[in-house]
């Protein structure tokens, strides 16, 4: 009986929105609750239903808090970006499964991922490195990210850190050209939050390197 009430009390839960009596000529809308009242109910029902009980006003108040809350999920950005010391190399995953990571052993094949080359053995017209980050630049910003908006928020001679966003949700991406290792370059993709995503993280990674790809880098492998 306790279930059956429960699916009765969200089933009629809605939202309604009015317009906000302000003179202002860009106006809010507001949101408040709706309670509908059936017509067949007694007089007596209609009454007591108009009278929302302590219980069902923090219940119908944690409901409209988890919609304010869906859309601001971004979470604190983790402390461990960057390049790390000792050896020097981006940051390992976590156990989740929603990262994926140049720096992770090649047997892990939740998180491990190849590194790129942007000097592949056989390119006829080499670049530098400032040119290689030019170009990943250029791919980031024009490459269709699966609903998701990039946004550069750092970048140094040798690293560049993306944001990746949508409805609040957002994944860091790094990029580093170690030192001393030629042409390569290393990447991590990770979700701030969640223990999965759906292989968000592969396939952004994957469609930036099928754009740089075109443009003669090439990668240890596929993923």
């Amino acid at each position: 009986m306790a279930a059956s009430s429960s699916s009765t009390f969200y089933t009629n839960l809605k939202f309604c929105t009015k317009p906000n009596n302000n003179n202002k000529a860009s106006s809010l809308l507001r949101i408040s609750l709706c309670h509908k009242n059936n017509n067949n109910n007694h007089e007596d029902n209609n009454n007591n239903n108009s009278n929302l009980n302590r219980r069902e006003l923090i219940l119908r108040s944690s409901e409209i808090a988890t919609v304010g809350a869906i859309f601001n999920f971004s979470g604190k950005k983790p402390d461990y970006l960057g390049v790390q010391k000792n050896p020097p190399s981006l940051a390992l995953c976590p156990a989740t499964k929603n990262c994926i990571s140049t720096s992770e052993n090649i047997t892990d094949t939740i998180h491990y991922a190849p590194p790129w080359n942007y000097n592949p053995e056989g390119r006829k017209n080499p670049i530098s490195r400032e040119e290689a980050m030019e170009e990943l630049i250029d791919v980031i910003e024009s490459t269709p990210a699966d609903k998701f908006t990039p946004r550069i928020v750092e970048r140094k001679e040798d690293y560049i850190r993306v944001e990746y966003s949508i409805l609040g949700f957002v994944d860091d991406v790094e990029f580093w050209f170690p030192p001393g290792k030629g042409s390569t370059v290393e990447y991590r993709s990770a979700s701030r939050v969640g223990n999965f995503d759906f292989d968000a993280n592969k396939k952004r990674i994957k469609a930036l390197r099928q754009e740089l790809e075109k443009r003669g880098w090439a990668s240890a492998e596929t993923i």
